[in-house]
């Protein structure tokens, strides 16, 4: 006990701390609040510290610069931005789409400034949020009117809420997907009330599926989901939106689509691989298009929706709509990048997803070999580094069996042992920007496709 007394004894008492020199600094950046809290927190572990170990803590002789420590630490952002290196373009782990310059500064401007949201300057009265935007989506999509709410899961539940009305909803069964965080189509029609109708089997669907199930009469939609995470390959069938649009016209049914990626332009011709776009789905006559504002779009997040002018008139009154529209800064950074389509010419230069959707492997090899020589001196002790070709992917479900065609560089752990792998990505991502890549075949891939501050990397690879 006297020893415990003793130690105890050493611990400085709050006010004395708060009067040294050494925290001036600390009360100015952090207030006098939050700085007494971090001491007392410290002094209760000191105390844990001498009851069980019987020792004063190793930060106890600078008492300042371990609080400085824990403060900078405890207002650290969660959101830290990170290198991109797993070869996934549109991560949604890691934020889907990269936003525009232009949709950066748009939200900039509204987060600064009253906007006329809701304001009609003609009028002096109240307007539209989604006006804009959907006179901007109607002319990129041929569409009669659009609508837009915070994500595509909630434009197709608003959709069904909607324009079902607790009616059936016809579905081929093959195309009742589950993609990311368990969101199911089933579920989905369930929460709005409505009654799924399943038709075909897993591969093979037909039009007259289609007829026969709303043949009954209760029928309130025609639904097509886009397989946007999964491919269906070997002895199939399905029914494309024109063929389904002629038969919801014949029985005077909506259709609609959920789309999922939406890319509003024809990605081949860049060399990717083709992806339906909403205008062709209007053009095709499908009532109703939904799909995401973050993936192929490149924009925010956010669900869009497209199509006959009274069923987005439906949407609009619906009073889920208000749960689910979109706020201020996301319909600016949409608007800004919406017009960015207006300019097809600078499209590639201008939006990120596109940018590097269209890197050249050759590009990407030339960065891999500038950059092998200092990661080589930095790591080569421990690690075999290589520069290697690899496959890249779209992601967020886009193209899923689509690849890119990149450059890699690799380690490989001399000593074989995955323990000295795990080891360096977890170095790797304990620095100040994070570097996240990917573990395949005993090795960590870091791809390059998505690396536009190579100096960035290089600066922190090579410190």
């Amino acid at each position: 006990m006297t020893s415990h007394r003793t130690l105890y004894s050493q611990l400085p008492a709050t006010d004395r701390l708060l009067r040294d020199a050494a925290f001036s600094a600390l009360l100015h950046e952090f207030g006098h609040t939050r700085v007494v809290n971090a001491l007392r927190e410290m002094l209760d572990e000191a105390r844990e510290y001498i009851r069980f170990r019987e020792a004063l803590p190793a930060w106890h002789a600078d008492w300042a610069a371990q609080a400085k420590k824990r403060l900078e630490a405890g207002q650290q952002s969660a959101f830290l931005p990170v290198f991109n290196l797993t070869g996934t373009v549109l991560h949604t782990n890691l934020g889907r789409a990269l936003q525009a310059e232009a949709a950066v500064a748009a939200v900039t401007q509204v987060m600064r400034s009253p906007i006329t949201l809701e304001y009609d300057l003609d009028g002096a009265a109240r307007g539209h949020r989604d006006r804009a935007l959907a006179e901007l989506l109607c002319e990129l999509t041929g569409a009669e009117d659009a609508c837009i709410v915070n994500n595509n899961a909630a434009a197709v539940l608003l959709m069904l809420a909607a324009c079902a009305d607790g009616g059936e909803v016809v579905v081929s069964r093959g195309e009742l997907v589950e993609i990311g965080g368990a969101f199911r189509i089933p579920d989905v029609m369930r929460q709005a009330g409505c009654q799924l109708v399943e038709v075909g089997t897993t591969n093979r669907t037909h039009l007259k599926d289609y007829r026969q199930a709303a043949s009954g009469g209760n029928a309130a939609l025609l639904m097509k989901v886009h397989a946007s995470n999964y491919q269906i390959e070997g002895f199939t069938k399905s029914v494309s939106e024109a063929e389904l649009a002629a038969l919801g016209s014949e029985l005077n049914i909506p259709v609609v689509s959920d789309l999922g990626s939406g890319s509003l332009v024809d990605l081949s011709q860049w060399g990717l691989p083709a992806e339906p776009m909403p205008k062709q789905l209007i053009a095709a006559g499908v009532s109703l298009v939904s799909f995401s504002g973050d993936k192929l779009l490149g924009g925010p997040q956010a669900g869009i929706i497209v199509g006959k002018k009274d069923l987005i008139a439906r949407l609009q009154q619906h009073p889920l709509k208000r749960a689910l529209r979109a706020d201020k800064m996301t319909l600016a950074a949409l608007e800004a990048t919406l017009r960015l389509y207006q300019h097809p010419e600078t499209l590639v230069e201008r939006l990120p997803t596109l940018r590097l959707l269209t890197r050249d492997a050759t590009a990407i090899s030339e960065q891999a070999r500038r950059l092998a020589p200092a990661i080589q001196t930095r790591f080569g002790e421990r690690f075999e580094v290589r520069v290697e070709p690899c496959l890249s992917q779209i992601g967020s479900g886009s193209l899923p069996v689509d690849r890119l065609p990149s450059v890699a560089i690799t380690f490989t752990p001399k000593d074989g042992r995955g323990t000295t792998l795990s080891t360096l990505t977890q170095r790797l991502r304990e620095q100040p920007k994070p570097v996240i890549g990917r573990i395949s075949d005993g090795r960590l891939w870091l791809d390059l496709r998505c690396l536009e501050d190579e100096a960035g990397l290089m600066e922190m690879l090579t410190q």
